[in-house]
């Protein structure tokens, strides 16, 4: 491998980046394929990483988790992005960093007791629908509703590009409960199990990328909840949703540089062993060069992914930094699997290549989770 373990990583986090390179190549790579042609990725495999310990990794001991810190959480989500099966990480990431982190922070005692262990425990699987059809990154533009009914609620909207959405067993759902005031004033966030009478998958959506997850549109026509599925305090979700954007961007900050890593790992075991023109690629300095500089932005991006995640573990006020995360790291993995794909040649365009598949999973990875457009006002907003 061509890129050192950064100096943030201690031998405790090291070890759990040891076993999840070992669960990927024994349980990933070898069914991947069959996993983007279904559309999705097996709940059983879930089951897997929770048996292992990885899908509470910063969560209390006391529903199985390990309590480690932000460090811990970007090995993990780096080595998940080195899979070359965005789909797959795409699934694990919802469940642990994007959608159960709502239940941990906000949750009442009985909430949590009820669905923390057997979401640590990979028996159960998550999503968050916040996005819809009007309102992506501007959360405060939903327009779902939640209305008081009698002892409970009743929910009415449309939820799209909604990760897991077809097949989670829990959600945890955006929706304005003050339409008084403003947007980013009258959110709350509501728990809805599968089975909610008036909750459906509208559609599965096809994607270009991650294949091996899937994304649906959710409606909610009268959708009847129970009064203790208020998540948090009522009228406060937008600014809950806007706390866990921080955990979100990171992750997918770590995934671009883990898929960034294995694509110039990949291309650089090609193009030593490809010949043209009577002499392997390697030999071509155009071509050594472009990897060379290429290997430059993704270390670069690396140590802040790290240096972010180091902040956040000693509490410290990183909203700037992760914002340069994600605005930088969405753009360096599109940039570099270009390159990579380009230096495959005509292999570079065929499905058996993982390059391929990555070059095709990196391009969400500049619009999911905050657009690099919105990442960089945030970034101007505390130059």
């Amino acid at each position: 491998m061509i890129f050192r373990d950064p100096i943030q990583m201690t031998e405790e986090v090291g070890m759990l980046r040891d076993t999840v390179r070992r669960f990927v190549a024994d349980e990933v790579k070898p069914q991947g394929d069959a996993w983007e042609d279904a559309g999705r990725s097996p709940k059983s495999v879930l089951k897997k990483l929770g048996d292992l310990g990885m899908l509470g990794i910063r969560y209390d001991e006391k529903y199985g988790g390990s309590d480690m810190d932000t460090l811990a959480t970007v090995a993990l989500h780096e080595e998940l992005g080195r899979s070359t099966f965005g789909g797959f990480h795409a699934m694990v990431s919802v469940h642990t960093d994007m959608a159960s982190p709502h239940l941990d922070r906000y949750g009442t005692d009985e909430q949590k007791d009820r669905y923390m262990p057997d979401i640590v425990a990979g028996n159960i699987l998550t999503a968050v629908a916040v996005s819809e059809p009007g309102a992506g990154s501007d959360v405060a533009g939903i327009q779902t509703k939640a209305v008081r009914d009698g002892n409970g609620w009743r929910l009415n909207g449309r939820k799209i590009f909604i990760t897991n959405g077809a097949t989670a067993d829990v959600l945890f759902v955006g929706a304005k409960t003050d339409t008084s005031v403003k947007g980013s004033r009258g959110i709350s966030i509501f728990i809805v199990e599968r089975d909610t009478p008036g909750f459906e998958v509208a559609r599965t959506l096809d994607k270009t990328g991650w294949r091996s997850s899937d994304t649906a549109e959710l409606v909610f026509e009268d959708a009847k909840l129970p009064g203790d599925a208020l998540l948090g305090t009522e009228n406060r979700g937008f600014y809950a949703i806007m706390d866990n954007f921080q955990n979100e961007r990171l992750t997918l900050g770590a995934a671009s540089v883990g898929m960034a890593m294995e694509g110039i790992e990949q291309t650089l075991d090609w193009v030593k062993q490809r010949t043209a023109f009577g002499a392997p690629l390697w030999e071509k300095g155009a071509i050594r060069q472009r990897l060379a500089r290429a290997a430059s932005e993704v270390e670069a991006a690396r140590q802040l992914v790290w240096h972010a995640a180091w902040l956040d573990a000693k509490g410290e006020d990183c909203v700037r930094e992760v914002s340069m995360v994600k605005a930088l790291t969405g753009e360096m993995v599109n940039r570099v699997l270009y390159e990579c794909t380009q230096f495959f040649g005509g292999m570079g365009f065929m499905r058996e290549n993982p390059v391929e598949r990555m070059y095709r999973d990196a391009r969400v990875m500049s619009i999911g989770g905050g657009a690099s457009e919105v990442m960089l006002e945030e970034v101007a907003k505390r130059l």
